[in-house]
């Protein structure tokens, strides 16, 4: 009998073991560079993508789930973690978009979304319902703030305890970075280290009132989840043939509770792909760990490391700065961005300024040219490493009519202590101005909204003003007597022969135990208070400085928000760390002072100053077309005594050939 006649398709399958699609509706080689090919085409074991700043991250996400699609893997079967809800959203919406929808099963969320949605089946198992509630973080504060009542009852000697919000800070800091409280009391909150047993007293309480109230909060989810994952080997081995490819996002950002999460999901294979930028780790401060992306390689044995070097962002002047800036890294991946885009930018300009209103006014005056060049304010930023640093400057933009939006800390007449500062001040121009006083009045320890009231009302009497000591006051008036202090320091400077810098300084010398009492970061708010010192002493005369502090400020301020497009033109100030993810065809990086960026706090600190070192980098790497670094000199950093004069390290290190060095100085 003559055998039948069979035709063969044969298919070459890649040395990693899966066969790439027979008949793809997308040219992967087309539309992606070569590295960026690389990482979509890899789909076996371990990778880890360093996706340098601009070099298309999300499109090489976006496609490799695509190409796993195309490859013949389910949907189902692919499981993509982000930071946010709307990553996630927007990179399956674009998977989706080139299969015609073929990807809308791939799983996908952020880490507390996913931990969320598994805990909601298995919660009794770790004594838990199912219908438990998640505590946001007012709702966690309120319970600690109960609990911390409860503790304390009346024990005088604890009434210097940290409050709700500092507990919670801690409590979670600790959770998320698996570090004993003690330790993160030594390093943030040292002047609370005697308070470590009670804190942990308060942990074991809370985490007790969770469980018998069906609660938990954000925190939990993940650590309940690892534990879960731990105890039941059955349900981690089911989770993990169920995502046989998992992808993480931004891994540089993650905490070791994510790290262990991730390698729990991959118990029974390794096919797990991490993308992100080790030059771009900037949030120890909320738990981040660095080491989780520079250790990959050796808790994944055999990890293929990828690097994208192509940027589409920045011109090749602005990248060959941030390639110098980022190479005296002590430990990184070494990574050279560079773009095909046409040299027709200007090269980075340094440039040095007197002092810091001399700054605010160069960069004010720059926005204003570049406005008339035809850049729009919303194509403009400038950013600084923390929130106080933009005080002066808002003054001046505001002089300037410049609208602006500020991300990341406060603006200056919005931050608590500021106002009070301020209200200090006002009652001096205007001792009729009750809400000031009332504001004032209830900082003072026994003076209650009702005893504020009849001092506020004696005062608009006349029984008791700023101009003379009236001691007979005191001693017949129970709650004033808490206020003689206040009484004494403004009568003492009241007169208009007394300079707005001895004023100023009055205030301060008084206000200074009461910004201790009132909050438990009391040290950073301090150079906020020699922020608003260094603007006062250039007034001539008091009602001028405050006329220029009630100029009406711009009607967002928020972190990390979303930022809305409109008709209307606002410049942008942020914190390096809110910009994060964002560009600009300009971008002005200011106090970029050594003492100031990097922070001195970090100088003894080795693992700090790297971060400070990655903060510049992601600063820089914001720009497109222009970037301009300034500082002033001659600084006086009042906390530590220091004079400031010599530009950031960062940038004193960098050859001449990088960058345009200018001086600004008085015609």
């Amino acid at each position: 009998m003559e055998s039948p006649v069979r035709k063969f398709v044969l298919t070459r399958v890649k040395s990693d073991g899966i066969a790439p699609p027979q008949k793809s509706k997308i040219d992967y080689a087309g539309v992606l560079n070569p590295a960026q090919y690389d990482a979509v085409t890899t789909t076996k074991g371990p990778i880890l993508v360093i996706a340098g700043a601009g070099t298309g991250k999300t499109m090489t996400l976006v496609h490799r789930v695509a190409y796993l699609v195309e490859c013949g893997v389910a949907p189902q079967h692919i499981l993509l973690l982000t930071f946010t809800r709307k990553s996630a959203e927007e990179m399956l919406r674009r998977a989706a978009s080139l299969l015609d929808g073929r990807c809308e099963d791939v799983a996908g969320g952020t880490f507390h979304s996913f931990a969320n949605s598994l805990l909601r089946k298995h919660a009794p198992l770790i004594g838990f319902g199912n219908a438990f509630t998640i505590l946001d973080q007012g709702d966690s504060e309120d319970v600690i703030n109960l609990l911390r009542t409860q503790f304390l009852g009346n024990d005088s000697e604890k009434k210097r305890f940290p409050r709700k919000g500092t507990i919670n800070a801690v409590m979670s800091k600790s959770v998320n970075t698996l570090t004993p409280i003690a330790k993160i009391l030594e390093t943030d909150y040292p002047y609370y280290l005697d308070q470590t047993l009670a804190i942990e007293q308060i942990k074991e309480r809370y985490d007790a009132y969770k469980l018998k109230h069906n609660m938990m909060d954000y925190d939990d989810l993940l650590l309940h989840l690892v534990a879960l994952l731990k105890q039941y080997t059955g349900i981690r081995d089911s989770l993990s043939k169920q995502y046989e490819y998992i992808m993480v996002d931004e891994y540089q950002d993650t905490n070791r509770l994510q790290s262990e999460l991730v390698k729990l999901l991959c118990s029974s294979h390794t096919n797990v792909m991490v993308v992100g930028d080790d030059s771009q780790s900037i949030y120890s401060f909320r738990g981040a760990n660095f080491r989780n992306i520079m250790d990959f390689p050796k808790e994944f044995s055999g990890a293929k490391v990828i690097t994208i070097e192509e940027n589409y962002r920045s011109t090749q002047q602005i990248l060959s700065l941030t390639n110098s800036i980022i190479d005296a890294a002590e430990e990184k991946y070494p990574k050279n961005l560079f773009t095909s885009k046409p040299d027709i930018a200007d090269t980075p300009l340094v440039v040095s300024c007197p002092d810091e209103n001399f700054q605010s006014q160069f960069i004010t005056e720059k926005i204003l040219s570049l406005r008339e060049d035809g850049i729009s304010l919303n194509n403009i930023a400038v950013l600084f490493r923390n929130g106080y640093m933009s005080f002066d400057l808002e003054i001046e933009l505001a002089r300037a009519d410049i609208p602006f939006i500020k991300y990341g800390g406060m603006k200056f007449i919005e931050a608590a202590h500021v106002k009070d500062v301020i209200a200090h001040l006002r009652v001096l121009e205007n001792p009729k101005d009750a809400v000031s006083w009332h504001r004032l009045l209830l900082l003072i320890d026994g003076i209650g909204p009702k005893s504020a009231q009849q001092i506020i009302d004696d005062v608009i009497a006349g029984t008791i003003t700023v101009e003379q000591d009236a001691p007979e006051y005191f001693q017949r008036n129970r709650a004033g007597k808490n206020a003689e202090g206040l009484f004494k320091t403004l009568v003492a400077i009241h007169s208009a022969d007394v300079s707005i810098e001895d004023k100023i300084d009055a205030v301060l010398e008084y206000y200074k135990p009461v910004l201790k009492n009132q909050y438990d970061d009391y040290p950073k708010r301090l150079k906020d208070l020699d922020a608003i010192r260094g603007i006062a002493v250039r007034y001539r005369s008091l009602n001028s400085f405050l006329s220029d502090m009630a100029l009406e400020p711009p009607t967002k301020t928020q972190v990390d928000v979303e930022r809305e497009d409109g008709d209307d033109e606002s410049l942008t100030l942020s914190t390096i760390h809110s910009a994060k993810g964002l560009e600009w065809h300009t971008v002005f990086v200011i106090f970029v002072l050594d003492g100031m960026f990097p922070s001195a706090r970090a100088e003894n600190n080795p693992g700090e100053m790297e971060e400070e070192r990655r903060l510049m980098y992601v600063a820089c790497t914001r720009a497109r077309t222009n970037l301009i670094i300034t500082y002033p000199i001659g600084i006086y950093e009042r906390e530590s005594g220091m004079l400031l004069t010599k530009p950031s390290r960062f940038i004193g290190e960098l050859p001449e050939s990088l960058a345009e060095r200018w001086v600004v100085s008085q015609e």
